[in-house]
């Protein structure tokens, strides 16, 4: 035994002493790689013309399927080959990106071609939008979504997703906020990390990754009203506690880009933003990629008022760190005549030349520039069943249970007839909602309708009733009567309101975010009926539906959950997957209310009293609360939070506390629970929010079954910006507070964080 004991310890001693060498071999190979594709770039640098630098930094569009104004140019085949272009968005397919790269190669230097395409949630197989995925609150099933994507796209011949979005938004009325992760600087960042990783895979160079493009830097996500491309008007505090976090965990995470947004911050446009680009980005956070602008944000910069021509806008955005120019033709047409005239030094050309040349080098381009354009390749990943498997399991875990009175879902599979009624029920583009590539109409990969999913569910055993009852966005009732005709021959009925796919998205700002039209009264009529009632919600952000979400007993809330969408809403509704999804935006009562949050300051006079609101902070019209909080879902089972302990009652900030927990599934479905840790700084040199979500854990239990969960508190978790904006801890104590979402709080401590 003894010498059993002892040979143990020297393989053990050998298999570290192994690792550590293999982990320095490692750093080793990275560095000398590094080092080498510098010593490329510097000696290719070296033969370029001041236009063939330019080149690199011009980005054109294919024109298909254009996301912005398309602005003339001549032919672009013949620029490409004098080396006057650097990358091209929107070519899909490996035929097609072949075509251009064979023109890259006849230009005189024969440097590769990046070629971009909005990845925004799945590639030729469209996942759910991501503020759905991010309701999943599952960061295996974020990345795994963002990993499938980029397989596909890099099988098509792209190298370049422009995502993840990592804004944050606290304003359903923007029609991006469908393109990010919420309104909370935590799981954002969390989310962030998964996006990042999950393009970029085993790293730049690997056939199935593509570059990730963390957008859009910075603040766009707070336009003012809700209305987007607008002004953004914030503290250097606000900026830097609430929206700057995701960004920097997208640095952390290695993303291989940035794009700047189209949103001016305090006065100055974002494109020519050095404090954003240079100083913060550039330089406090060290990000060795390049920034593309965001599509024609250069010439925009005139319509904003802050430079005089195209001439000028080119000289701001380059000088303030944006590397390429998309789509705006500035760069292009005014820097030669900048650089010679000493407006624009050769030696901030060369910085932004060097870092696009850097990542072509690491995608493997020059010892290959057609190493992503193999047909056989396309044939085989491209539209695979295994990924559309993937896309039905991340859109099962996306939706939210908002209501289930009386246990009414799941519903049972053996029912005599079921009533489908709604303009959504057999709608299929809706299904993928905003930002999906339009492939046309292909069989293989068009959406399924929630009809098609239940029927797919119940066979022939259920007889299945439609009636449309409305439109999306008129007044006309009359297939109102039809619509309660068929709810009466029903055992239950199962409704599809919401938004179309082109009511959320990039241009899609509401000042009205009520469910449009007359659906809402369609399911009241509906409900009078007395039949039981099931409402699924279909949209691409936060909308208000309170006559609906206060008659029926039971909501659904499925976004747009791309091409399995019916398949995966028909899991649900019949039991096959509970559901586990908890919002990541808070829903408003009112459009009044926004922006609305759950991580509010108390003021000085705080509403303690809903009926006593008399010089509070309060309306006079509605409550401070929201009709459906940060945080919430709910499940077919039910979860008891008990036994919370802390490791400590004071630490000093050298210190971690963990906090212990039990969860006990206490009914009568296996199910996930999003147990959820919210933090509170009680006194501190400057004011805080009354809770602040600082870490959370997504667990499966059967029935009866309990887990002890454990969340550590340290010094990243404890610090705040003091008066001087500097990253500190301060001592006081802090409100612990551990629940199943920011207005279900069910387990409460508190601690001491002492003088160092």
């Amino acid at each position: 035994m003894l010498l059993f004991r002892s040979n143990y310890r020297k393989c053990f001693l050998l298999l570290i002493l192994l690792a550590y060498v293999t982990g320095l071999n490692a750093q080793t190979f990275k560095s000398e790689a590094k080092i080498a594709i510098q010593q490329k770039v510097n000696k290719l640098l070296a033969k370029m013309t001041l236009e063939e630098k330019i080149g690199q930094l011009n980005q054109y569009a294919s024109y298909k399927n254009a996301t912005g104004p398309i602005s003339s140019t001549g032919n672009m085949i013949d620029e490409i080959k004098q080396g006057r272009v650097g990358s091209i968005l929107k070519v899909n397919g490996v035929a097609d990106t072949r075509i251009y790269q064979q023109a890259a190669m006849q230009s005189r230097l024969k440097i590769p071609l990046l070629f971009g395409e909005d990845v925004i949630h799945g590639y030729r197989i469209t996942f759910p939008i991501p503020l759905a995925e991010a309701a999943s609150w599952d960061m295996d099933a974020i990345g795994f979504s963002a990993r499938l994507a980029a397989t596909e796209a890099a099988a098509s011949g792209i190298q370049w997703a422009f995502a993840p979005m990592v804004d944050i938004s606290r304003d359903p009325r923007w029609g991006r906020v469908m393109e990010g992760a919420g309104e909370d600087p935590y799981l954002g960042s969390r989310i962030a990390i998964a996006r990042v990783k999950g393009f970029q895979g085993n790293g730049l160079g690997s056939l199935d990754a593509v570059m990730a493009c963390a957008k859009h830097f910075a603040a766009y996500g707070a336009a003012i009203a809700g209305r987007d491309y607008n002004a953004v008007d914030m503290s250097d505090r606000t900026l830097w506690e609430v929206y700057l976090p995701p960004f920097k965990a997208a640095v952390d995470a290695g993303a291989a880009t940035f794009m700047n947004s189209f949103n001016e911050l305090n006065g100055i446009p974002a494109t020519g933003n050095s404090y954003l680009q240079r100083n913060i980005l550039k330089g406090k956070w060290g990000f060795g990629g390049f920034v593309v602008s965001d599509w024609g944000s250069i010439p925009e910069m005139v319509n904003h008022g802050f430079v005089k021509n195209n001439s000028e806008a080119a000289r701001v955005a380059l000088n303030a760190g944006s590397d390429m120019d998309m789509e705006g033709r500035s760069y292009i047409n005014n820097l030669p005549i900048l650089v010679k005239s000493g407006r624009v030094s050769i030696a901030t050309v060369n910085d932004a030349v060097k870092r696009i040349l850097t990542k072509k080098f690491e995608l493997g381009l020059f010892a290959d520039p057609f190493r992503f354009c193999n047909q056989q390749r396309e044939a085989a990943i491209v539209n695979s069943p295994s990924i559309r498997n993937a896309a039905r399991a991340v859109a099962q875990k996306s939706m939210v249970l908002l209501k289930n009175e009386g246990s009414l879902l799941p519903l049972a599979k053996n029912l005599k007839t079921i009533a489908l009624i709604g303009p959504l029920v057999k709608a299929k583009k809706d299904m993928n909602g905003f930002w999906a590539l339009p492939w046309g109409v292909a069989h293989e990969t068009e959406p399924v309708s929630l009809f098609e999913g239940v029927q797919n569910k119940l066979g022939g055993q259920t007889k299945l009733l439609f009636a449309k009852g409305c439109n999306i966005n008129d007044t006309s009732k009359v297939d109102f009567a039809e619509a309660i005709a068929t709810a009466k021959n029903a055992d239950v009925v199962i409704m599809a309101i919401g938004e179309s796919y082109d009511m959320s998205g990039e241009a899609k700002s509401r000042s009205n975010i009520h469910i449009p039209g007359v659906q809402e009264e369609l399911v009241k009529a509906i409900q009078a009926t007395g039949k039981p009632v099931v409402v699924l919600v279909m949209g691409g952000r936060p909308l208000i539906f309170n006559q609906t979400a206060d008659c029926v007993p039971a909501i659904l809330y499925t976004w747009w959950l791309g091409v399995e969408a019916g398949n995966a809403m028909a899991d649900v509704l019949f039991g096959d997957y509970n559901p586990s999804g908890k919002l990541p935006i808070t829903f408003p009562q009112s459009e009044g209310q926004i922006p609305i949050y759950y991580a509010t300051k108390n003021t000085g006079r705080p509403l303690i009293n809903d009926n006593d609101r008399a010089y509070k902070s309060a309306y006079l019209d509605v409550s401070n609360t929201p009709k459906f909080a940060f945080g919430y879902g709910l499940s077919y089972t039910t979860f008891k939070y008990s036994n919370l302990k802390l490791s400590a009652k004071a630490i000093n900030n050298l210190q971690s506390i963990i906090a212990s927990f039990t969860v006990t599934n206490t009914g009568n479905y296996a199910g996930e629970e999003v147990a959820q840790l919210y933090l509170r700084n009680r006194v501190a040199s400057v004011t805080r929010p009354v809770k602040e979500l600082k870490d959370f854990c997504k667990i499966k239990l059967m029935p009866s079954e309990s887990k002890t969960i454990t969340f550590v508190i340290n010094k990243q978790k404890l610090s705040l910006y003091n008066q001087q904006m500097q990253w500190v801890t301060e001592p006081g104590m802090f409100g612990v507070m551990i629940g199943s979402a920011s207005d279900d709080i069910r387990l409460v401590d508190e601690f001491e964080l002492l003088k160092r």
